[in-house]
C-alpha cells in the first residue's frame, strides 16, 4: 500500500463530474489497484475513489506540477493534480486474515444452547437448528412443564426478527407432536431489543429476553462489580 499526503486538486469525470479544490489530503493506493482520496474527517468514507481494476499513470501537467491520471475499465477518470508532497511511503501489509467478530449470532446460539435456563427458569435444550419448512429455528427447548419453546436469537432484536419467529411458530403449532401438551410458545432473545420489536413480540405472546453476552462467557464476575 502506498500512502501519500499532499496538497492536491481532484477532478472526477465519468458517469458524473466532481471537483475537489486544492487542499491537503491523503491519497491511498492499495495493492488491489484501487485509489482513494481521504480528508481528515468524514470517518471511513473517502471523498472520491476509483475501484479496481484501474490503471494509474503519473505524469506532468502543463504548468509543471505532478498529475496522476487514474482510469477505470469503463474509461472513467480521476485526475489528481499535486501541488506539494508532504509524505510518500509504501508498506507491505501482507495477507489480511479477515474480520473475526465476537458476539455474533452463532456464538450466542452456542452459549444459549449450553445455558438455556438463562432465558427462562427450567428451560432445557431439545435441539439446535430445529428444522421447519421455511428454515431452522435457532433453539427448540422444553420448559419446566414439558411444553415446547422455540427460541430465535439475534444480536440486535428488531421487528424483522419478531416476524421471523412468528412465522416459525405458525408452522410449529401445526405439528401435533410438538403441541400434544399445549401450543409452542416463543422466546425472542437478543443482546438489545428495540422498543418497537418488544411491543410487537409481547402483542403476539412472544417473550423477550435480553442476553448478557459477557455473563454467558463467564467474563462478568459479580464480585468485581461496584453495584
Amino acid at each position: 500500500m502506498r500512502l501519500v499526503v499532499a496538497r492536491c486538486q481532484v477532478d472526477y469525470a465519468g458517469r458524473l463530474t466532481a471537483h475537489l479544490p486544492m487542499a491537503t489530503r491523503v491519497l491511498m493506493i492499495k495493492a488491489d489497484g484501487s485509489v482513494l482520496v481521504h480528508s481528515d474527517g468524514g470517518s471511513y468514507k473517502p471523498l472520491n475513489w476509483m475501484s479496481p481494476p484501474c490503471s494509474l499513470r503519473e505524469g506532468t501537467a502543463e504548468d509543471g506540477r505532478v498529475e496522476w491520471t487514474v482510469t477505470s475499465k469503463t474509461d472513467d477518470q480521476l485526475r489528481i493534480l499535486i501541488e506539494e508532497v508532504l509524505h510518500d511511503s509504501s508498506h507491505d501489509l501482507g495477507v489480511d486474515p479477515g474480520l473475526q467478530k465476537d458476539g455474533v449470532e452463532k456464538h450466542l446460539q452456542e452459549l444459549l444452547a449450553e445455558h438455556p435456563a438463562t432465558l427462562a427458569p427450567g428451560l432445557t435444550l431439545v435441539r439446535r437448528e430445529f428444522p421447519t419448512a421455511i428454515g431452522p429455528v435457532d433453539l427448540m427447548c422444553r420448559d419446566a412443564a414439558g411444553l415446547s419453546v422455540a427460541v430465535e436469537i439475534k444480536r440486535r432484536g428488531e421487528i424483522d426478527g419478531v416476524e421471523q419467529l412468528t412465522r416459525y411458530l405458525e408452522l410449529l403449532n401445526r405439528d401435533p407432536l410438538l403441541t400434544s401438551g399445549g401450543p409452542v410458545r416463543g422466546i425472542f432473545a437478543a443482546q438489545a431489543i428495540k422498543p418497537q420489536a418488544r411491543v410487537l413480540a409481547e402483542d403476539r405472546g412472544i417473550a423477550c429476553a435480553v442476553v448478557d453476552y459477557d455473563a454467558l462467557r463467564g467474563l462478568d464476575n459479580a464480585e468485581d462489580r461496584l453495584f
